[in-house]
């Protein structure tokens, strides 16, 4: 099978996967994001135009921003995916897992790991140039799913990541990149209703943040989920399998 059908596959499984799963999704993005809202907020309101320093400080400081401002946005997408991966693929037989079940599952201390790691590497490539940074958000992404699917380590898990990408990029890409631009347009439409509603201050911004994370980041987080099963099974010949949902008993 051709890359083009694989990446059409991973699109139409997208969307009979969030259907099928989308009250699991929202809860799960609701209690991921409402705190990473708030810090996304806080750093998306730093203004380096009022900063009484020379020039030379406020370049600095507007670099700074950036990069928070980038960090901020990417922070949780690899930890919420690895969630996603483990609510997923669950062992549990044919049953919905709760909350508690997916608790015990997530290797949280990994992902975390995972995640800040992976911002900063990213974060330092965009800094150096643009285009390190990009090649190392699309060969790095998948560390948080792997993670979680393969119950790999920190550095284990990049490496994985790496693997798979190679010779896929542009597969890879065609997932990544729609996904980000998409959701950071809905992202900055709902801060824009947010303010709107809500005036310009702190809470209108957390708010809206938070509503576009719990809005996209779901998507987001099984398209990669997919991607990975996908590249894993390619290479490997098999993957873990996908959980379906079990059908309402008859009455």
């Amino acid at each position: 099978m051709s890359r083009t059908r694989r990446l059409l596959g991973v699109y139409a499984s997208l969307g009979r996967t969030y259907r099928a799963w989308a009250p699991t999704l929202l809860a799960l993005a609701t209690i991921v994001f409402i705190p990473l809202g708030l810090i996304d907020a806080l750093l998306h309101g730093v203004d380096t135009s009022s900063l009484n320093v020379t020039e030379g400080f406020k370049a600095a400081a507007l670099i700074g921003a950036m990069v928070a401002v980038t960090a901020s946005s990417l922070f949780g997408e690899v930890f919420f995916s690895g969630a996603i991966a483990a609510s997923l693929t669950h062992p549990e037989d044919e049953e919905q897992p709760s909350f508690l079940d997916l608790a015990r599952h997530i290797s949280y201390g990994t992902l975390i790991a995972v995640d800040i790691i992976y911002v900063a590497i990213v974060v330092v490539g965009l800094v150096a140039l643009i285009v390190p940074g990009l090649l190392l958000f699309v060969y790095l992404s998948l560390a948080g799913p792997v993670v979680e699917l393969e119950k790999r380590g920190v550095w284990d898990g990049f490496a994985r990541s790496f693997r798979l990408v190679r010779g896929n990029f542009w597969m890879v890409a065609g997932v990544l990149a729609p996904v980000e631009v998409i959701g950071t347009a809905i992202n900055d439409a709902a801060v824009g209703a947010a303010h709107h509603l809500l005036g310009h201050g702190l809470l209108a911004a957390w708010v809206g943040e938070t509503v576009g994370n719990i809005v996209t980041a779901p998507v987001a987080a099984v398209a990669i989920v997919l991607l990975t099963l996908d590249l894993i099974r390619h290479r490997d010949g098999v993957a873990p399998e996908l959980k379906r949902r079990p059908a309402a008993a008859p009455a």
